[in-house]
């Protein structure tokens, strides 16, 4: 029988060998110890991952944006009845009118009810002349609308639905907007119902485009599609900042180039039709070309920014107060004009019979006159 010296001896040895093993698994994998140390996949099961923000973090997830402004926009499905015959596109056979038939055209678009009385807004060109108009809001509801009023120089529309309760989009601004901005689509592509794109904000104050006469477009990148025509621009924050209205030419080879008319231009349009049933804008009765640098500085005008007046309505405010073809334009109401197109947005922003104060120059003669501005025409009778 060993002695109790042997034993300890023994127990000795064994702890030694042991606290030696501990030492190397140490060195090879370090313990994770205390109750901050993350599992490993083998060590406990997956954990559901937690997408919501965190103050300071970076936003994963726009479905709370989505989910605000999602149910004011509405897909619009209109109609309209055309006439067709065999030999239709044959010029050198004479039309029957027995054999002419009618048959329906369909169209897709998107919309954005803006107020409890059921108001909403698309695209003129959405419902341009169609014979039936059909409105399906997000929850399944169904309505025929009634058309308040529509302007084509901006290229909007304004519908109401006689529904109860009707969804209602918050509006935002959209003169804080800076390129860069994350901005998300939603509207009725191709049929699909509602849908959503995701995108940024390339550039604001974009014009000359020839899309309508009054353009101050928000471009972007966020998909646009056949159908998402009227639908709605939003921000993170699930506000309206545009209505989507057209892309760019593919046939350019193109691609992620769309424009959204602002929403402050919006609410402007939408509050005049519904007051008055059209939007009463000042017109001055001229058109004009911007006048190149060098030919305005030879002209002595400083700094040399001017529009040449190329034509005057012989009937119009203009012609009244004396402004004559040739005439160089430099100022309106004190302020400096920068290019026609802002020059013809401040005209349209005046109520009519506002007086114009307007500078400029004829010939080497100091020009200053005043008009009285009329309510611009539609159109059609330009």
């Amino acid at each position: 029988m060993p002695s109790l010296s042997q034993t300890l001896l023994f127990l000795l040895k064994w702890t030694l060998v042991g606290l030696a093993i501990a030492a190397v698994l140490l060195l090879v994998r370090p313990a994770q110890t205390g109750p901050s140390a993350a599992p490993t996949q083998q060590d406990s099961p997956a954990t559901p991952v937690s997408f919501t923000p965190r103050e300071g973090g970076v936003r994963t997830s726009f479905a709370d944006a989505v989910g605000r402004a999602g149910p004011a926009v509405v897909n619009i499905y209109t109609a309209r009845v055309v006439a067709s015959s065999p030999n239709a596109g044959n010029p050198l056979l004479r039309q029957n009118p027995a054999q002419v038939r009618q048959r329906v055209e369909g169209s897709l678009g998107s919309g954005v009810i803006l107020d409890a009385d059921g108001h909403l807004v698309t695209n003129h060109h959405v419902i341009q002349g169609a014979d039936q108009i059909r409105v399906q809001l997000a929850d399944g509801r169904v309505a025929t609308p009634t058309i308040v009023g529509t302007d084509p120089d901006t290229d909007l529309a304004v519908l109401r639905v006689a529904l109860e309760n009707p969804p209602v989009m918050p509006m935002g601004r959209s003169n804080v907007l800076r390129a860069g901005d994350v901005v998300l689509a939603i509207g009725n592509p191709f049929g699909l119902s509602q849908t959503v794109t995701q995108g940024i904000v390339s550039a604001t104050g974009r014009g000359r485009l020839g899309v309508t006469d009054f353009e101050d477009f928000i471009q972007t990148d966020a998909a646009i599609n056949f159908g998402n025509s009227g639908g709605a621009l939003i921000n993170t924050e699930g506000e309206l900042i545009g209505i989507n209205t057209a892309v760019l030419a593919q046939t350019l080879g193109t691609d992620g180039i769309s424009f959204a008319i602002p929403v402050n231009m919006v609410r402007g349009v939408m509050d005049q039709i519904i007051a008055h049933g059209r939007v009463r804008r000042g017109w001055l009765g001229v058109s004009s070309e911007e006048l190149p640098r060098a030919t305005a500085a030879a002209a002595g005008i400083d700094p040399p920014v001017a529009l040449r007046i190329s034509s005057v309505d012989p009937h119009g405010p203009a012609a009244k107060a004396g402004i004559r073809v040739d005439d160089f334009v430099t100022h309106f109401n004190g302020q400096q004009i920068v290019n026609a197109q802002e020059a013809l947005n401040r005209v349209a922003a005046m109520a009519p019979g506002a007086v114009l104060n307007i500078r400029g120059r004829r010939g080497r003669e100091e020009l200053n006159l005043e008009a009285t501005l009329d309510e611009r025409p539609p159109r059609g009778s330009r």
